[in-house]
């Protein structure tokens, strides 16, 4: 059994190692920019969703604010831009590290919560900070930040004749929350998440760092998002409390999880690729209508593959091998 394990986590490296090559050179054959912006941002929901994982996938504790650490990240790397000419890379870590300190702060209280409470308690919180970033002058109040462009350079990442460097970005953003993923799965506290997952009491009864386990899970979830929102920040050179803190973008973390085998390491990467297109597909075909017909196609889609894989279609592939195995 061991062995088998070890052959299939090294299957899933070489898989995704082949998959990360593939999209690399996928921007030598694919010249148009709109698919290239729907490819920048299935990639970075693939990895904000695969970093939602780690939290509400593999620890159990269902998270429906985390467009708050997305904001964060979003806005500590342009306040120190602006207001005080920091590069956007040291930006990054600075939000990851907000993001991941307040993350464990809220823990203290809100992982004392189980079940529909904790998931009721993220959304208040992410609310609370989308209004206090509605009516925080200093940060751009509900104006928001216009970052300044200073031309094409990745010191500054920044670039107006080309979408290849945001690409290639959201491609190791998507590649490091999966390696991040597949590391910690095998680890200590991926053992630890899961047990708390499936029975906290029992868990701790066996010695596991319940608290603990989640406050990192917490932190490292925080972290990568945050990234997530500071690279968005920069790509859309412009942001606003409801641009980068709405609870639309909470749903779309969780969703391409969700769809695609939540608690799974495949699951956000298969989700996003069928999700995002899909999003930004019936958005192009019918969002201009002005009746909300892409809502309509897009939200039927997603209820009638919920309710065909309530376990999501990663499910697919192991209904094949059940069949497979007893033939």
């Amino acid at each position: 059994m061991d062995k088998d394990f070890a052959a299939r986590r090294r299957r899933d490296l070489i898989i995704a190692a082949v998959l990360a090559a593939i999209a690399a050179a996928t921007p030598l054959f694919v010249k148009d920019v709109v698919v290239q912006n729907i490819l920048i941002l299935t990639l970075m929901y693939a990895g904000l969703s695969q970093s939602w994982n780690i939290l509400s996938g593999y620890c159990g504790q269902i998270s429906l604010g985390h467009a708050l650490y997305f904001g964060l990240g979003a806005y500590t790397t342009e306040l120190l831009f602006t207001k005080f000419g920091v590069l956007p890379w040291f930006g990054m870590l600075a939000g990851g590290v907000v993001s991941a300190l307040i993350a464990m702060g809220l823990g203290y209280p809100f992982f004392r919560l189980r079940g529909h409470y904790f998931v009721i308690a993220t959304i208040v919180i992410a609310e609370i900070g989308l209004l206090l970033f509605h009516n925080w002058e200093w940060a751009g109040a509900a104006m928001g930040i216009t970052i300044p462009i200073r031309g094409d350079s990745w010191l500054k990442f920044q670039f107006l004749r080309t979408k290849l460097p945001y690409f290639y970005f959201a491609l190791a953003l998507c590649c490091l929350a999966w390696f991040v993923t597949w590391w910690l799965e095998n680890s200590k506290w991926g053992f630890w998440w899961r047990a708390v997952k499936d029975n906290p009491d029992a868990a701790e009864s066996l010695g596991v760092d319940v608290f603990n386990s989640k406050m990192g899970a917490a932190a490292v979830s925080a972290f990568l998002v945050a990234v997530g929102g500071s690279f968005y920040a920069q790509f859309v050179s412009y942001i606003d409390p409801e641009s980068v803190m709405g609870f639309q973008f909470s749903l779309l973390m969780a969703l391409p999880a969700v769809l695609g085998g939540i608690g799974t390491l495949w699951g956000p990467v298969l989700g996003a690729a069928i999700l995002i297109p899909l999003t930004e597909l019936t958005r192009f075909k019918f969002g201009g209508s002005g009746r909300g017909v892409d809502l309509i196609v897009y939200g039927t889609l997603i209820v009638l593959i919920s309710l065909a894989l309530p376990r999501g279609l990663l499910s697919l592939f192991s209904r094949r091998k059940k069949t497979g195995a007893a033939r």
